[in-house]
């Protein structure tokens, strides 16, 4: 099946480019997300009117991301786990524990994002990809430090502390 992309798309395309896939990635995933439209003369004609606007977006879009990108390259985030006497963990480290510690620094990120080849099961330091848009990229530090709960517990208690007298 044909189309013609409305928005840049990783692996497929750019916006206004005409690319061939398969009809059940389209019904079911393209066509449904507005990534793109049928090929037709009134949508070729449609998308040339609209075409300035959609890569205006797409830029805006790009620029807000390397903007996120270079707050997380300077950021880093702590994850306390537990672990043994060794160093690995009893669970493992996954994109949505980096995600969610970034949130409490007020850093938003899709746990989609977060490019990790295989869960993190050490104690560590890592870097780790952040891929935000097709075009832009970061590495952030992830800390993996040893716990137990009654650590957790305390700086979950600590950070309640300091919210409240900051409020």
């Amino acid at each position: 099946m044909k189309l013609l992309l409305q928005k840049n798309i990783q692996h497929l395309g750019k916006i206004g480019e005409i690319v061939d896939v398969n009809a059940g990635y389209a019904r079911n995933y393209l066509l449904p997300k507005g990534l793109g439209v049928e090929l037709t003369k009134d949508n070729i004609n449609r998308f040339e009117s609209m075409k300035r606007r959609l890569i205006q977006q797409e830029e805006e879009t790009k620029a807000k991301f390397q903007v996120l990108a270079k707050e997380l390259e300077k950021a880093s985030c702590t994850i306390i786990a537990n672990s043994t006497e060794e160093g690995h963990l009893y669970g493992s480290v996954t994109a949505k524990d980096i995600v969610s510690k970034l949130a409490e620094d007020d850093l938003t990120v899709e746990a989609s994002a977060v490019q990790l080849e295989d869960p993190i099961k050490e104690l560590g330091i890592y870097k780790v990809k952040i891929q935000l848009h097709p075009e832009v990229e970061c590495k952030t530090k992830v800390w993996v430090v040893k716990g137990d709960e009654s650590q957790e517990e305390k700086a979950s208690l600590e950070e309640a502390a300091e919210k409240e007298a900051g409020e």
